[in-house]
Formats: C-alpha cells, structure tokens, sequence
C-alpha cells in the first residue's frame, strides 16, 4: 500500500518543514509494517513536497497512526497536507527487467485488468 501526501510549501518555511518531515519520517519508520518512505521535492517548482510512504498492509498504515511518536511528530505534519485522496492500493508491479505482476484488489471492481 502506498500513502503520498502533497504539500504546498512557501519558501520562507522550507527549513522548518523539511526537519518536521523528517521527525514525521523517522516515527512513521518505526512503525510495524512500515516498508519504506521517501521526501520529495518537485524539480520543476520546489514549492511542491511529498511525502511517500509504502506499507505492508492498510491495516498496518492505520495502525501505525494509532502510535504516539506517530501522533506527535507526523499527525500535525499531515494535517498540512493537500486535501485529495492519498493511500493507494498496488494493482500492478515490476521489478527492473522483471515482467508485470498484477494483483487483486481490496477494494475495487477489476476494470484495470
């Protein structure tokens, strides 16, 4: 499961912003089910942040939320972010050279396939 969240960052705020996500980073690492997670920053406009997180599970995800560094350091942090949809389920994957691998769905009909 992927979960990305979107900021809109001003650039007189970037420092503060970048060391809350990293706290909010570090505590969500910590978390059962926890995969992976990355920063981001546009190229083209620098002013736009992500912050991408991959979770064995959903369950995992909600759970991890439930924690209290979780709470402290990444709760408030994701507040800020841009009010759309952000946890997605993996219908489909490739390893580097690897072929496609689709999987079933939790939650969707299967129009992809």
């Amino acid at each position: 499961m992927l979960v990305l969240n979107r900021f809109h960052v001003q650039p007189d705020t970037q420092d503060g912003f970048v060391e809350r996500a990293h706290a909010a980073l570090a505590a969500l690492a910590e978390r059962p089910g926890y995969v992976s997670g990355r920063l981001t920053r546009a190229l083209d406009d620098p002013d736009w942040w992500t912050l991408v997180t991959e979770w064995q599970s959903v369950g995992a995800y909600r759970r991890a939320l439930g924690g209290f560094d979780v709470k402290v350091h990444a709760t408030p942090l994701l507040s800020e972010s841009i009010d759309e949809p952000s946890a997605f389920e993996t219908l489909a994957s490739a390893e580097p050279g690897g072929k496609v691998e689709v999987a079933e769905s939790d939650r969707a009909a299967e129009p992809w396939r």
